[in-house]
């Protein structure tokens, strides 16, 4: 039985039990910060057990894409490990319960996938007395059913729903334990986890206490790689028709045979499991960068990588990989075919990037190798260890291996303080996002009591509200005063929520004796809008009657740029072509900011192309229409959905006559003539296959080019020409300034050309060796670098030793030719002793190395002491100083 077989058997089991089969979620959760990643099934129906919003079916059945990175360093070490997985699903919000939930799942698994009943062992939790009945009810013995505790077997995110879960583990044999003692719970790979009961039946206060729920929920997960290897009898997941080609394309690739090599073997899986989640993770929307998703995302490209190195690969290597996943996988997940050339685009381009950051590395440990060898350390400190593997991407191992070569080692405990230093930042910023947590919470209390918030926004901008509740400082609050700050939930608001790159409204509430400003409006959990307000006048109540005012300008020019924010993404995709997507953008009153997908800079031509297409359209004053319809309709329109934004049934749709249709919450014109003009004014990179457009519109695009017109009328009145001949103006000056500067350059040769002879003239013989210590004048390090180049070119063998005074620092460069290194002759060492007198230091290699200071009176002590040590190293301390 293949994989899809599998896939498609557990999504038709479920439907002929009543359950919706929905589509699997993007890997980037939607509306939720507290998460990166779709870890497992339930994150898309997170809201429904927590109770933050209302589900539209109580039963539903998903294959779900997964990410998770806890593990990534066991991946390819063990059988059951990845980053990226299929999760099979059935959930239950409020419907059924254990009694349903187990029996199908023992079907599904005994009969429907047929395995072997005798191989299967269950787990429940240690208090579960009803699983327990119920599996020994469809026939499970009871020496089968093993007793486990609160840490493996009780599903809870800390406050809130909660219980006890169950798990089907599959049972390799004896031949695959551990030790005599090997059973159900084991890490070993004898017993797989093969499918996993969660039973939602408490809730968790902030004491600790459990009360059951009311309504209980069934959330299940079982990895479709654990299936498929089960039934098709192999143990991993990397056995399986979800992988055999797979791993054969890269073996193929580093040029290994599986099987040969267990480094090898690892290798080649570690690069399939990490490409697979980067294809996934980048046709979902998420893109490299050095922070968040992004982090991870570089992470694992990078990782994919290193290993590919390790063997040989040395140039890009995983568009082919990535390709084979996208023709494998693509007729089930059609986004790999949508996004096709995207993903192989920005993969590429980070792949070449990171591979010239490894080249970078080595040059960077060369360095540290040989400055360690003229200093007689053996040891690499743990530090730079980690900045080579955190900066460049190096592995530990690597990182050995180099320096064994050289007779060093590293320093392990270092380089694990280091890292640990990171996870305790990492840690740190996640507890910052616990106030957010209690915030929803208060808000979630607020919703259950007052109801959803009705918006009124799109039909008017003033209406009078009643004040149903108040909160300062996460707590609830019956008045606020003069001065006070306060959240303020009303029972219908006209005020826009920030949402979908759009920021809120903001305005007044006023009453009789009141006046408060309204600074922002959000919403932190699901149908409730919540509003920050300042009150400047009286008092607010709770209960009391109020008019909410919106600041109708604001309103007025944040529309205008959401509109052209629709024409400019339609107008990139008629320019640039179909594979421009959004990937994130800005909507406020004074500008707009859009993120969009595209592999290279915009030429002047393009940018000028795409803004006339843009104010063509509103010269042609299209009608901007929105309306409501479901998701299956609105994609028969062509309306265009953004990933990483969760659609219910029924969506919200604006069409601007016959050139743009996107689904979108937010507020927009009438007719696109209201929007006057548009002006792009920037146009940059902010991502790997990220590109960024900033533009104004309206009154904002008049003053953007009046203030262009009065800095073109200034220069021309600076340089004394017609505004209309400006250019050539300033094109003949700029030629003008070249030929100055050829002048300059010729110039500063022959100088140095003077300053060269000067300084051979300066030259002594020790014991046969040519020896310059002298001071240049104000000359930087890059300066200092030419000319040593330049004077060991004329003397060919010698020491030179360079020393300059800027300001109140001190630049010194010391250069050793080859010929006189195995005389004892080391720059890193003489320049330690020349670098100590002007209260610097420095270090470099034997035949090159450069320090600073911070004593430029010291400047020729330094210099005679270098000349010294020079001496002392060719003639002998004794001798010289008898001499």
């Amino acid at each position: 039985m293949q994989s899809r077989e599998i896939r498609d058997l557990f999504l038709k089991f479920f439907q002929k039990r009543d359950h919706a089969i929905l589509e699997s979620a993007s890997l980037i959760p939607a509306n939720d910060p507290s998460l990166l990643w779709t870890s497992a099934g339930m994150v898309p129906f997170k809201p429904y057990f927590t109770g933050a919003a209302v589900p539209e079916r109580r039963r539903v059945a998903t294959c779900q894409k997964c990410l998770r990175t806890p593990d990534i360093e066991s991946v390819g070490k063990t059988a059951r490990h990845l980053t990226f997985f299929e999760m099979l699903g059935n959930f239950s919000f409020g419907d059924y319960f254990k009694e349903e939930a187990i029996p199908w799942a023992w079907e599904f698994v005994a009969s429907d996938l047929q395995i072997d009943p005798e191989r299967l062992w269950i787990s429940v939790y240690l208090e579960d007395d009803d699983a327990f009945r119920f599996w020994r009810k469809v026939g499970v013995p009871e020496e089968r059913i093993i007793r486990l505790g609160k840490e493996t077997n009780f599903w809870e995110i800390g406050i809130g729903p909660c219980g006890p879960c169950s798990e089907i583990h599959y049972d390799f044999g004896p031949e695959s334990a551990c030790g005599p003692d090997c059973r159900v719970g084991c890490d070993c790979d004898r017993f797989l986890e093969l499918w996993n009961l969660v039973f939602t039946e408490f809730y968790r206060d902030e004491e600790g206490n459990y009360t059951p729920l009311e309504r209980k929920g069934i959330d299940t997960g079982m990895g479709l790689e654990r299936a498929a290897a089960v039934v098709q009898g192999v143990k991993s997941g990397f056995e399986t028709d979800l992988f055999r080609t797979l791993t054969g394309e890269i073996a193929e690739i580093l040029k290994v045979s599986h099987g040969t090599d267990a480094k090898a073997d690892m290798a080649v899986k570690i690069i399939a499991d990490h490409a697979r989640a980067v294809t996934f993770a980048i046709a979902d929307g998420a893109l490299p960068s050095n922070e968040g998703r992004g982090y991870v995302i570089r992470r694992l490209l990078r990782r994919a990588v290193r290993f590919g190195v390790l063997f040989g690969a040395n140039r890009p290597f995983l568009d082919r990989v990535i390709l084979h996943i996208q023709n494998k996988m693509g007729g089930v997940y059609p986004e790999l075919v949508e996004k096709q050339n995207h993903v192989l685009q920005v993969v590429k381009a980070e792949e070449e990037r990171f591979l010239e950051t490894l080249s970078q590395g080595t040059e960077m440990l060369s360095r540290k190798v040989d400055e360690l060898a003229g200093s007689g350390s053996r040891t690499l400190s743990g530090e730079v260890a980690f900045r080579l593997y955190d900066t460049y991407g190096f592995p530990l191992e690597l990182t050995e291996e180099i320096c064994a070569e050289h007779g060093i080692a590293v320093n392990r405990d270092g380089f694990a303080a280091a890292m640990a230093g990171q996870r305790e930042r990492g840690r740190r910023a996640r507890e910052a996002t616990e106030y957010l947590g209690e915030r929803e919470r208060l808000f979630k209390q607020i919703r259950e009591e007052t109801g959803e918030t009705r918006f009124v926004g799109y039909f008017t901008l003033e209406t009078p509200v009643k004040i149903l509740a108040l909160a300062s400082n996460g707590k609830r609050v019956e008045t606020a005063g003069t001065g006070a700050t306060v959240d303020v939930v009303i029972d219908g608001t006209p005020f826009y929520a920030e949402a979908g790159g759009q920021v809120s409204d903001t305005g007044i509430l006023t009453g009789l004796d009141l006046k408060a400003e309204v600074e922002w409006a959000e919403s932190p959990v699901e149908g409730l809008i919540v509003h920050r307000v300042r009150v400047t006048e009286g008092t607010l109540s709770e209960g009391s009657v109020v008019t909410a005012s919106v600041d109708t300008a604001r309103r007025r020019h944040t529309a205008r740029n959401h509109t052209v924010t629709h024409l400019l993404h339609r107008s990139l995709k008629a320019v640039l072509g179909p594979h421009v997507n959004q990937a994130g953008s800005l909507v406020a009153p004074e500008r707009l900011r859009f993120d969009f997908t595209h592999y290279r800079q915009l030429t002047a031509e393009e940018l000028g192309r795409i803004e006339a297409t843009i104010n063509q359209a509103i010269l042609a004053a299209l009608p901007v229409e929105a309306f409501e319809t479901t998701m299956a309709e609105a994609r028969e329109m062509g309306a265009v959905a953004l990933f990483g934004e969760k659609y219910g049934d029924r969506v919200r749709v604006v069409r601007i006559g016959d050139f743009s249709i996107e689904l979108c919450g937010g507020t927009h014109l009438r007719n696109t003539l209201e929007a006057g003009i548009t002006k792009i004014i920037t146009e940059g990179s902010v991502a790997s296959g990220v590109r960024r457009i900033e533009a104004v519109t309206g009154e904002g695009a008049l003053a953007f080019l009046n203030g262009v017109v009065e800095d073109y009328q200034r220069i021309a009145a600076l340089l004394k020409a017609p505004p209309r001949d400006l250019s050539l103006r300033v094109a003949a000056l700029a030629d003008s300034l070249k030929e100055l500067t050829r002048e300059n350059e010729t110039l500063k040769d022959k100088v140095a050309a003077f300053e060269v002879l000067d300084l051979l003239n300066r030259v002594q013989a020790v014991e046969g060796v040519n020896v310059l210590a002298a001071k240049v004048s104000n000359a930087d390090m890059a300066q200092l670098r030419s000319l040593t180049d330049i004077l060991r070119e004329r003397l060919g063998s010698g020491v030179i030793i360079l020393g300059s005074a800027v300001g109140e620092k001190v630049n010194i460069i010391v250069a050793v030719t080859r010929d006189l290194i195995p005389r004892g002759m080391h720059a890193g060492t003489i320049i330690k002793k020349v670098a100590r007198v002007v209260d610097g230091g420095g270090g470099g290699r034997p035949e090159l190395a450069q320090a600073g200071g911070k004593n430029p009176a010291r400047l020729d002590d330094a210099l005679r002491e270098g000349l010294m040590s020079v001496k002392e190293g060719l003639v002998g301390k004794e001798k010289l100083e008898t001499c």
